[in-house]
C-alpha cells in the first residue's frame, strides 16, 4: 500500500521545540530549504533587475533621470530597522551634547587666564 501524504500543518517554533518529534523536525527543515531555494532565486531575480537597469542608465547615459515604473506585482518591503536609528539618534545627540561640554569646558579655560592677567 501506498503512504498516505501528510498534510503540512503551519506550525511555531515553539511547538518544533516542543513536540519535537522527528516527524515535526523534518517538516520545518523541509520547509526551510524550500524557503532557502526560494530567496536564492529572489536574489538572482533583484541581481537581473539591478543589471537590467544598469543597461537602461547606460544608454540614457545618466544614473537617476529615467523614471522606472512600478512593479506589476507587490513586493515585499524591506525591514526598517526602527531600534538602531533610536539608538544612531540617541548616539548622536549624546555626542552632539559631549560637543557641547569640551566646547564649553575649552572656552571657560580660555577666558580664566585672562581674567587672571587683568
Amino acid at each position: 500500500m501506498a503512504k498516505k501524504q501528510q498534510k503540512l500543518e503551519p506550525i511555531s517554533f515553539t511547538e518544533i521545540v516542543l513536540r519535537g518529534d522527528s516527524e515535526t523536525i523534518r517538516q520545518a527543515l523541509e520547509a526551510r530549504t524550500q524557503i532557502d531555494t526560494l530567496l536564492e532565486e529572489r536574489e538572482a531575480a533583484y541581481q537581473r533587475i539591478s543589471e537590467l537597469e544598469g543597461q537602461v542608465e547606460s544608454i540614457v547615459g545618466e544614473e537617476g533621470v529615467f523614471p522606472f515604473p512600478e512593479p506589476p506585482a507587490p513586493v515585499s518591503a524591506f525591514p526598517t530597522p526602527t531600534a538602531p536609528k533610536k539608538a544612531a539618534k540617541k548616539a548622536v545627540a549624546k555626542s552632539a551634547e559631549d560637543k557641547e561640554q569640551t566646547a564649553e569646558k575649552e572656552s571657560d579655560k580660555k577666558e580664566t587666564p585672562a581674567e587672571e592677567e587683568e
